[in-house]
């Protein structure tokens, strides 16, 4: 199941942004957390990188940054700080394992295009 959801603000500014979790993403998320130990959230965030332009970030959060937007998804503190959220809105993540390869997809729907390996995307 996928839950769509808004982000609340804690920068009244910031516009703000839906995103949409799988219940595996929400469920590996929390696994995450609980085995790091400590920490209020997983940032959802883009970076300059791979052969396309732009990569996807996912990590730890231990304090909020100024404009940081969040949201609680299934007892995750989900995090999208200003500059992602442009990038960002409307996103779907899931988690999903393919025979010895699992890990986080993502269908933006902002992306332009995509490199062969999936791994980084341009707008």
């Amino acid at each position: 199941m996928t839950d769509s959801v808004q982000i609340e603000n804690n920068d009244q500014t910031a516009t703000p942004i839906t995103i949409n979790v799988t219940d595996a993403a929400k469920q590996r998320m929390k696994t995450f957390l609980a085995n790091r130990g400590k920490g209020i959230g997983i940032r959802l965030g883009v970076q300059t990188a791979g052969c396309s332009g732009m990569a996807y970030v996912i990590e730890f959060v231990d304090e909020l940054e100024e404009g940081d937007q969040t949201i609680d998804v299934g007892g995750v503190n989900v995090v999208v700080g200003v500059k992602a959220a442009l990038y960002l809105n409307g996103i779907s993540v899931d988690y999903q394992k393919q025979g010895l390869n699992e890990g986080f997809k993502f269908e933006n729907p902002n992306a332009k295009g995509e490199c062969g390996c999936g791994e980084s995307f341009t707008v």
